[in-house]
């Protein structure tokens, strides 16, 4: 079966004052008056009574401290539903970079911990979408923020101070990036049991900023639950849409040392001060050929992915392996068991007890169906999202090492960018982003 014809990348849209008036003055328009009601904050409780006694596992009332060294939604578990969503930034100067950040800091204190939004006059527009009906319920939301590459430009002073890996995503041989899917000064992943929830969170933050902010792109996702196979204690990664175990080797968000080596930016990294307890996030958009995937004989399958289907376990044939255990790739140097080009064995070719950690990412990633092409195929992939403390060493090796893979025949990326994820804030009062405008003033 041949490949799909592909389209060519429209042209980038041009980063220009006269292109950023345009989006300002669309983003506005219909919108005057709705800006002062929408930065009303409720308190987490709403008023006194409002919330009424439920049980506490209740999954609509599950919350994460949005406070803390490292942003939220990260080393958090990830809940079923997630979406990546990409800005362009409208702020005409810092003073109103930093509103932007104060703003949003304010709505994600909201959004996650839940609470009655404000009644106003119903001659004005309402404080909320009222999608999740009277009271916002945490539902385990968690928003969390990056810059792009972009941000760092003149605008706003901070090119000095730019994360040192921080770049434009460039297209690899076997992508066909559509430009109106890529990049952003600013990116969200907003996370929660459901995907109302997520939407919700969404649709607040548009209707807060409309003077800061403008929507270039979003996608969502959703993963199905999982549980623990028989016989492991640890519950299985859930699937991709090509039905196999996605997320097997990464490392611990349990282990504190582990994820401060491969996770977060820490203060001996040669990255900038106000960086620490950052980390960089990488976005792809990658859509599955799933009808030919379908036509592909298992073996096959198993032989491009380098693991076995229905356990995720290496193909070394070991007695009970699971998705888990290590491969031993020193004792099939021919690949006569896992080919040296099968996909798991060029994204990490070494076992966690030899070299190559390095390249290991926390990855985060979400099933997408965006419908059904032009063509009649369906439209379908994975929103890969990992996180790592470099940017080289992490997803930009891997994916060299996986330029030409045979997977190659059943993926294409179509979208994404590189991000870098600000700190957290500890402080009461404090805000996301203030330590990036106050180390380039």
């Amino acid at each position: 079966m041949s490949r799909d014809k592909e389209q060519k990348p429209a042209a980038a849209m041009p980063n220009t004052p006269g292109r950023r008036d345009a989006l300002r003055r669309m983003s506005l328009a219909g919108l005057a008056g709705a800006v002062a009601p929408a930065l009303a904050v409720a308190q987490p409780g709403g008023q006194a009574g409002a919330r009424a006694a439920v049980p506490a596992e209740d999954p609509f009332e599950q919350r994460h401290d949005w406070r803390g060294p490292h942003q939220a939604g990260i080393a958090t578990p990830r809940p079923l539903a997630g979406l990546v969503a990409a800005f362009h930034v409208l702020a005409e100067d810092r003073g109103a970079l930093a509103r932007l950040f104060q703003t949003l800091t304010a709505r994600i204190a909201f959004l996650t911990q839940g609470g009655v939004p404000p009644s106003l006059n119903t001659r004005l527009p309402p404080a909320d979408s009222g999608i999740l009906g009277p009271r916002v319920r945490p539902d385990a939301l968690t928003i969390t923020v990056a810059a792009g590459d972009s941000l760092f430009d003149e605008r706003y002073g901070l090119a000095g101070i730019k994360p040192r890996h921080l770049q434009r995503m460039a297209r690899h041989p076997n992508d066909a990036l559509n430009a109106n899917l890529c990049h952003g000064d600013l990116a969200l992943q907003i996370c929660a049991n459901t995907p109302d929830t997520v939407i919700h969170a969404l649709r607040d933050i548009i209707k807060t900023m409309p003077d800061l902010l403008v929507l270039s792109w979003k996608q969502e996702g959703n993963v199905a639950p999982t549980v623990a196979d028989p016989g492991q204690t640890e519950a299985a990664s859930a699937r991709n849409f090509l039905g196999f175990r996605d997320g097997s080797a990464n490392p611990g968000v349990r282990d504190a040392a582990e994820m401060a080596r491969v996770v977060w930016v820490g203060p001996d990294q040669g990255e900038p001060a106000w960086a620490a307890g950052g980390s960089y996030m990488a976005v792809r958009i990658i859509r599955n050929f799933v009808e030919r995937w379908d036509r592909t004989p298992l073996g096959e399958q198993e032989a491009i992915i380098g693991r076995r289907r229905d356990s995720g376990a290496p193909l070394d044939g070991a007695s009970h392996a699971s998705e888990f255990s290590s491969a031993n790739y020193q004792d099939d140097p021919e690949g006569e068991r896992t080919p040296l080009d099968a996909h798991v064995r060029l994204a990490n070719p070494a076992t966690r007890a030899h070299a190559g950690q390095g390249s290991l990412m926390l990855r985060r990633g979400y099933n997408y169906s965006n419908g059904v092409t032009r063509s009649g195929q369906l439209d379908m992939g994975l929103l890969f999202i990992c996180y790592q403390a470099d940017l080289e060493q992490g997803f930009l090796a891997v994916q060299r090492r996986l330029d030409g893979e045979p997977l190659e025949e059943y993926i294409k990326p179509v979208g994404g960018g590189f991000f870098f994820v600000l700190p957290g804030v500890m402080a009461e009062g404090d805000w996301l982003g203030r330590s990036l405008l106050e180390a380039s003033a």
